[in-house]
Parts: structure tokens; C-alpha cells; sequence
């Protein structure tokens, strides 16, 4: 969703963001306190501007939720903070989720300052919330890919649909989704060519089918099993165009 430039610069301010906050020197920290580490999050990571889009003590109802990303007077996402002392919980969750519930507000932010969570708020009845993804900057073997995560919430992803660019990237890899797509007649037909192949038999499609979905149902023994190695296509190197000519076509009335 960011150009190039813009991916490092955000990675750059994440680093910024973790050494400021989580080198190890904030050990204890309220949740005031732990809001002005998010204050830096929202403005010098992600790019929205204080008070104009971070809106802070949003009124729901007669309670406030701590901050609503607001551009252009469309709300995009609410944040709750939670103290960075707290492990984060089903309790701060549904706190979240009501508030986002309560103003028609799609999708939250749920944080402690170094965790954060993201949810989608599904208007069904009754209300229901999906988690779209966790990242913990504290765990430096996980943080290429907490970048590739945290683009999605940055302005300019935002400005370009980064939001619904990330659910569908979260709806296309779920178990159910992926299951799908191995049940298609296209994918049935080659592990039907491939089985038959290799077995010298001749199974059908509604033989193939029904195992690969007994495959997705039931668990297997895989014990002894290994996953076959993707092999990488090779790009074929360019030929070399053949030396001109002095041959002169010509084209009436060409297209312009």
C-alpha cells in the first residue's frame, strides 16, 4: 500500500518508536502514561495529525473510548489503551468491540503499547468481532513482519483503502477460505491428473473431491511425511533481438 520510500521511512520510525519506549527502561507504566507512547504511535508512526484526525476522549454514549482516527470527518478506527503494565484481555476486548458496536465504528485498535491487536466489528445479530492480526514490538524475531502488518493502519494506507485491503488479505488465507479453493473443480482436476499419474489408476473428480475433503476434515498422520520443496520458476534470460535490417515497411493509415 506505501511506496518504497514511504515502507522505510515507516519502518525507520517504528525502530525510533521501540527505542524510545520498549528498550527495556519502561518497566512499570499507567495508562496515562502509557497514552503518550500512543500519542507517538498514532502521530510519528503512523502519520495522522494530533487533534485534527487523532481524536482523543471520544464520547460513546456517555462513556469515552481513548482515541477515534477521524479524516475528513469519516471515522476509520477507534483505539483503546490499556495500561502498558496489563497483559491484554477478554475484558479489554469486549470494552473495545462495544464501543466500536455502539457508534457503527467498523474496526478497533486494542493496545498496551507494545501489543497491539486489531478487530473487525461484524453488525450481525448478535454483534460479532474478528481479529485480523497481533503484533508485539517486543519480539524482535517477529518484526518484518509486524512492518508489513502496521502499513496497513499507516494515513496513506488508509487514504488508499488499506483497511478492506487488509480484511481481504485476512479472509483469503483463513483455513475455510484456502479449503474452498482445494475443493474447486480446477484444483480437483489436477490432483485427479497428478494422482492418476502417479498411481497409474483412474480415479475420478467426485473420488478425488470427497478425499481431499476428507483430508480438510479429519486429522492425518503425517508422521514420516515431508512437505514437498516449492520450487522457485527460474526467469528465462531474454534473447538477444536479432541484429536490424535495413528492410522499410511501411503502414497506411496506422492507429494512433
Amino acid at each position: 500500500m506505501l511506496t518504497e520510500a514511504k515502507k522505510q521511512k515507516l519502518i525507520e520510525n517504528i525502530k525510533l518508536y521501540i527505542k524510545k519506549f520498549l528498550s527495556g527502561s519502561i518497566t512499570d507504566l499507567d495508562e496515562s502514561g502509557t497514552r503518550i507512547m500512543i500519542n507517538h504511535f498514532l502521530t510519528d508512526v503512523l502519520g495522522y495529525t494530533a487533534l485534527e484526525e487523532v481524536r482523543t476522549e471520544y464520547m460513546i454514549k456517555g462513556t469515552y473510548a481513548d482515541y477515534m482516527i477521524q479524516i475528513n470527518g469519516k471515522r476509520h478506527f477507534l483505539v483503546e489503551v490499556k495500561a502498558f503494565s496489563l497483559n491484554i484481555n477478554e475484558s479489554h476486548l469486549r470494552q473495545a468491540v462495544n464501543y466500536g458496536a455502539n457508534e457503527g465504528v467498523e474496526w478497533a485498535l486494542l493496545t498496551n503499547g507494545k501489543q497491539f491487536d486489531f478487530y473487525k466489528i461484524i453488525f450481525e445479530k448478535p454483534i460479532q468481532h474478528k481479529k485480523v492480526f497481533t503484533v508485539d514490538l517486543t519480539d524482535s524475531s517477529s518484526l518484518k513482519a509486524a512492518y508489513d502488518i502496521i502499513e496497513y493502519l499507516a494515513k496513506d494506507s488508509l487514504n488508499k483503502g488499506g483497511l478492506d485491503a487488509l480484511w481481504n488479505k485476512a479472509q483469503a488465507m483463513t483455513p475455510i477460505s484456502i479449503s474452498k479453493q482445494l475443493l474447486c473443480p480446477e484444483v480437483v482436476a489436477i490432483v485427479r491428473k497428478n494422482v492418476n499419474k502417479a498411481y497409474e489408476m483412474k480415479f475420478n473428480d467426485q473420488q478425488i473431491q470427497e478425499t481431499i475433503l476428507k483430508v480438510i476434515a479429519e486429522k492425518i498422520d503425517l508422521s514420516g511425511f515431508k512437505v514437498p520443496r516449492l520450487v522457485k520458476k527460474e526467469n528465462t534470460p531474454k534473447k538477444n533481438p536479432p541484429p536490424e535490417t535495413n528492410v522499410i515497411t511501411s503502414v497506411e493509415n496506422p492507429e494512433v
